[in-house]
């Protein structure tokens, strides 16, 4: 279906709205997979801070230029794409649509942006297994955490164990009177 003048300024529109946006985006391709599963996709995305366009690839490419961001190449934009875009957590639409597609191996991550870098497939998957914001902080904090615990576990134990020592000592005074 042919797309008016306006109809394509709206969605390059839309399109430059969520490049301005986005921390990251992601290409996958969707190639076989239903209007089901795209919404189900496209929901997780979006209680997660992401979104999933599937626009024109010409559309696509002047959004990109007109951003000064990189054009990913003939390969990875083969086929049916759509563009995940990750607003607050970079890792987010990368995350996600990698593990949507164990389920549903029609959708595979084909490159994406970073900083604007741009990332091959085997990039795009290496991003994609990054832990989350949340795993990073919570690691960290279990790491510090860990040397006080200890710290604090040998300070205690000469008192610990000085105050057994004394409750012995108050034991046998008691039997030996």
């Amino acid at each position: 279906m042919a797309l008016s003048r306006i109809q394509k300024e709206e969605k390059l529109s839309k399109l430059a709205d969520a490049l301005k946006k986005a921390t990251s985006v992601m290409f996958a391709q969707y190639k076989g997979l239903n209007v089901d599963s795209i919404s189900r996709l496209r929901k997780q995305l979006k209680e997660r801070d992401a979104e999933m366009q599937i626009p024109k690839k010409t559309l696509l490419k002047i959004a990109l230029e007109n951003h000064k961001l990189p054009l990913p190449d003939d390969q990875s934009m083969d086929g049916p794409i759509a563009a995940i875009f990750s607003y607050s957590d970079p890792l987010t639409g990368a995350q996600l649509t990698h593990t949507f597609s164990k389920d549903y191996p029609q959708i595979v991550l084909t490159g994406g942006i970073f900083e604007e870098k741009l990332l091959s497939q085997k990039d795009a998957v290496a991003f994609a297994k990054i832990p989350g914001r949340e795993v990073l902080l919570a690691t960290f904090a279990g790491m510090m955490q860990s040397p006080l615990i200890r710290f604090a576990g040998c300070i205690g134990s000469p008192l610990q164990s000085f105050a057994r020592a004394a409750s012995e000592l108050a034991k046998q005074k008691e039997s030996t009177t």
